[in-house]
């Protein structure tokens, strides 16, 4: 069977101190769930305020919590570095996103049930995705985009990808739930404004097409 979740990249919490964080490697990549401790929730916000601190132009050191989630609300849109891991439990094959890929444009696997090809899932490593017939094939790594890829491939029946798209969104929709208690507790007065923030620019709760009464396989 496929397990596919949204994840993202863990960050580099060394002298991180604005709220409590897990101890994760940096660099490797947390699935989103209704599953997460509290302390997980903090390293995805620890993340996202990071990561999108750098993309504005207020380059003032941040002072407090408070500060780095409200300059979070205050970017273009929110980049998630991170997007779908699949993980094919008969062959043990995973493919996780590349450097650059995005969860924010996770619904793009919804162009790839209606027959499209995702060229851009990251690089180092650089997944390839192909059709054929009525499954798509995906390999972990590309170097070169003209030639078919060595190694073995993660089958992925065309058909299911609504379902398989639909327990994705559930897993964002736990994660939502419970970076809305987090920042109940920790940035009481930005809480409502982060929850609806996160939700339009990651896409999580708008209706997937297709997926009512489905599961992944």
């Amino acid at each position: 069977m496929l397990i596919v979740n949204a994840v993202l990249e863990t960050p580099d919490t060394v002298g991180f101190s604005f709220w409590p964080v897990a101890d994760l490697p940096p660099y490797q990549f947390m699935a989103l769930s209704s599953s997460m401790s509290p302390l997980e929730v903090g390293s995805a916000l620890a993340m996202l305020a990071d990561y999108n601190s750098r993309t504005g132009d207020d380059d003032h050191p941040l002072m407090d919590g408070n500060e780095a989630i409200r300059r979070l609300l205050e970017t273009d849109k929110v980049i998630a570095p991170g997007g779908l891991r699949v993980h094919d439990t008969r062959t043990n094959v995973t493919v996780q996103p590349g450097c650059c890929c995005g969860l924010e444009d996770w619904r793009e696997w919804l162009d790839v049930a209606d027959g499209e090809t995702l060229w851009w899932l990251g690089h180092d490593p650089s997944p390839r995705l192909e059709h054929a017939d009525e499954v798509v094939h995906l390999w972990p790594d590309s170097v070169d985009a003209q030639e078919t890829p060595s190694g073995q491939p993660i089958e992925i029946v065309v058909g299911d990808l609504p379902g398989i798209l639909h327990t994705v969104q559930e897993g964002l929709q736990g994660f939502l739930s419970l970076t809305k208690q987090w920042a109940t507790r920790h940035v009481p007065t930005l809480a409502e404004d982060l929850a609806a923030r996160l939700d339009e620019d990651l896409a999580i709760s708008a209706p997937l097409p297709g997926t009512s009464d489905q599961h992944a396989p």
